[in-house]
Parts: C-alpha cells; structure tokens; sequence
C-alpha cells in the first residue's frame, strides 16, 4: 500500500523526487504542476502538468428564487495537494534532521580533537 495513492493513481511512481508544486487556475480547469529533482542526464521530465475541470455547484438563497453558480476545485486535485503538502512536509523535516546530525556530528569531531591534543600534552609532560 502507498502512502500517496492519489500521486500514485496519477502515475507519479517515484514522489520522493518531486521538489515542488504550484496550482494555476485557468477558465474552467485547474492545473497542478509539479516540479522534479532530476540527475543529471535523466530522461525523464523536470516538470509534469496536470488539469483538473472545476466542478460547478449551485447556490440556492434562502428564498429558493435566486441560484449562484460557483466553480470548486476538482476533489482529486483537493487530496492530490493535501498528498504533495504531506510529502514536502516530510522532506523538509528530514532534511531538518539530517542538518541537525552532521552539526552534532561536527561538534563531536571537534570535542574528540581538543580532548586528543589534551592528551597528546600531557604523554609528553611525563
């Protein structure tokens, strides 16, 4: 099972490539393009665009009379976002962490190369 099964129904088989995302709006369709991190000499696309039509719902006023047409985003384009969002989500707290470890890592390597010259001075003082 998938954690993406939205991304993976639109054929995004490798999500932990995709770098970002923007929706765009246009006439009676939205469009979501995502953005990927590709190597150098892929073959695959940096980008891929999908449209979604808007759905159109009718608003009915208390007094039944009057009726308001509204356009709503697509549902799948609605979770296909909430996926991406939950997706960068995770990235940015790995990559958060990964930044955090190397820094401790860092001080560690530091402490272990004072403390070895501390020793190294006291071997010659005997």
């Amino acid at each position: 099972m998938t954690d993406y099964p939205r991304l993976t129904e639109m054929g995004i088989m490798h999500p932990d490539q995709i770098d970002r995302f923007m929706v765009n709006s246009i006439s009676n369709y939205d469009a979501l393009r995502i953005i990927y991190v590709r190597r150098k000499g892929s073959l695959l696309p940096e980008s891929r665009t999908y449209k979604f039509p808007r759905v159109q719902k009718y608003l009915i006023e208390e007094n039944g009379k009057r009726r308001t047409t509204v356009m709503e985003m697509n549902p799948d384009l609605s979770s296909a976002v909430s996926e991406l969002e939950d997706l960068l989500k995770v990235k940015e707290q790995k990559q958060d962490l990964s930044e955090a470890i190397l820094e401790q890592l860092e001080l560690l390597e530091e402490d272990i190369a004072m403390r070895s010259e501390c020793i190294k001075k006291m071997i010659s003082q005997v």
